[in-house]
């Protein structure tokens, strides 16, 4: 698999528009004028009180929707005990329930548009429809790598499995730390995110479990269909750099070149391997397809970071979401990965990367990536004749304004069960004593 040719790109430009137009500075400073003057999104939208009403908002929102979810969790949990099937079942609709809750706050309080693409290898399964919403038929069954920009990377990723119909069945791989706190913790326990102590012996009997897991045939309703092999939906996120690109990230990469001799990455940081291989050793029997995504955040300037300006506040509480997410979607074939030895794998990896420093590299020059019109499709509304596009643009939001309110539902049905059961007893037990 060869890299992708810039230079070869670079003789078909795409002309750059106004808002892609991109300063030369460095926005790594801790000066927040110097932020505040050349942030990408403009400047602050909301004054002082605005964004504390957004923030009280946002708090209420967002912590209504998690404890309802961690209840409905919670209620489900007695299934484990008496069929796991079902267990896993409920666990799973209560993950599309949280799934819901961030496509929803992002739609309420950072709404932004995202540029879809990709290459030769995903078409006919990217679709727009006619709503303007995006479809991707992608496999149930996958495995998902992305380089890790900022700490939302994951949500929009979440999103598109949404777009799938997966949401309830994503896996994420994420740092041990992540499980401690408070409610979101349990909940991502719940459910079987898998988390990394970053330490090989301690991570290894812990991924293995959790992946077996992954590729176990359960025999009651599972949500969502099974595939041809009869297994259970699955998509297993991966961010190979293991952290979100920041100054502290950047320079551990450069020293971890230096100490390897392998050239360091300009827009990213070197991704490790060992997880990625092992995973794939694990699922190469389950699972036919690994999916890249490179993902790009309009108007983040050569040699800044975009963690330090989409931070929670700026992008939810100040107005100041990124004009666009681009997404640029690339597929390859397990059977064709080199799992044969670590090495390999490694290589392999180390080449794809590369090819995605040179897709940044390219989305720097043009503020688009490169897009095959092949890779997306709209589907024709009535009466009109569908435009082919080369890029599909959209948000994120959910299918039916009140789909979130799903959420609710496991609460409310055993608050009314439960309300039931006191009436009827209290009308047997007086029953009785009227008897008496």
């Amino acid at each position: 698999m060869s890299r992708v040719n810039t230079e070869g790109i670079r003789q078909r430009p795409i002309p750059k528009p106004e808002s892609a137009v991109e300063p030369e500075i460095n926005l790594t400073s801790t000066n927040d004028n110097l932020q505040d003057e050349h942030h990408p999104a403009g400047p602050v939208k909301h004054g002082p009180l605005m964004q504390y009403l957004r923030i009280a908002c946002f708090a209420l929102f967002f912590t209504i929707a998690a404890l309802a979810v961690h209840a409905a969790q919670l209620l489900g949990a007695p299934l484990y005990f008496y069929n796991k099937d079902y267990y896993y079942s409920w666990q799973a609709v209560c993950k599309q329930y949280f799934g819901l809750v961030l496509i929803s706050g992002t739609y309420i309080f950072a709404p932004t548009v995202i540029r879809i693409s990709g290459d030769a290898s995903v078409s006919g399964q990217l679709r727009q429809l006619p709503d303007g919403r995006l479809e991707c038929d992608f496999p149930e069954r996958l495995v998902l790598i992305a380089n890790h920009q900022i700490y939302t990377d994951w949500t929009y990723l979440w999103w598109v499995s949404y777009t799938a119909a997966c949401h309830g069945h994503i896996y994420i791989i994420l740092k041990e730390s992540l499980k401690y706190i408070p409610v979101i913790g349990p909940a991502m326990m719940f459910y079987n995110f898998i988390f990394m102590s970053r330490k090989w012996a301690k991570d290894q009997p812990r991924l293995k479990h959790r992946l077996e897991k992954l590729s176990t045939r359960h025999t009651g309703p599972v949500l969502g269909r099974k595939d041809k092999s009869g297994l259970d939906p699955a998509w297993l996120l991966i961010f190979p750099e293991g952290t979100n690109l920041s100054p502290n990230t950047r320079n551990s990469s450069a020293r971890w070149s230096e100490k390897t001799g392998i050239p360091d990455m300009k827009h990213q940081i070197l991704p490790r391997s060992t997880g990625l291989h092992f995973c794939l050793e694990e699922l190469k029997d389950s699972v036919d397809w690994l999916y890249d995504c490179t993902i790009a955040y309009e108007g983040v300037p050569r040699g800044s970071y975009g963690g330090k300006l989409y931070t929670l506040r700026s992008v939810y509480f100040q107005g100041r979401a990124p004009k666009s997410v681009n997404m640029h979607w690339r597929r390859f074939a397990v059977a064709d990965i080199p799992l044969h030895s670590k090495e390999e794998t490694e290589k392999w990896l180390l080449e794809r990367w590369r090819e995605k420093d040179d897709l940044i590299e390219y989305y720097l020059d043009h503020g688009r990536f490169p897009a095959d019109p092949a890779a997306v499709g709209a589907i024709e509304k009535p009466g009109e004749q569908s435009k082919h596009a080369t890029y599909i643009e959209t948000e994120v939001k959910p299918k039916f304004i009140w789909e979130p309110l799903q959420l609710f539902a496991p609460v409310l049905s055993a608050y009314l069960l439960g309300n039931i059961l006191i009436k009827f007893t209290n009308l047997v037990l007086t029953g009785r004593m009227s008897s008496n």
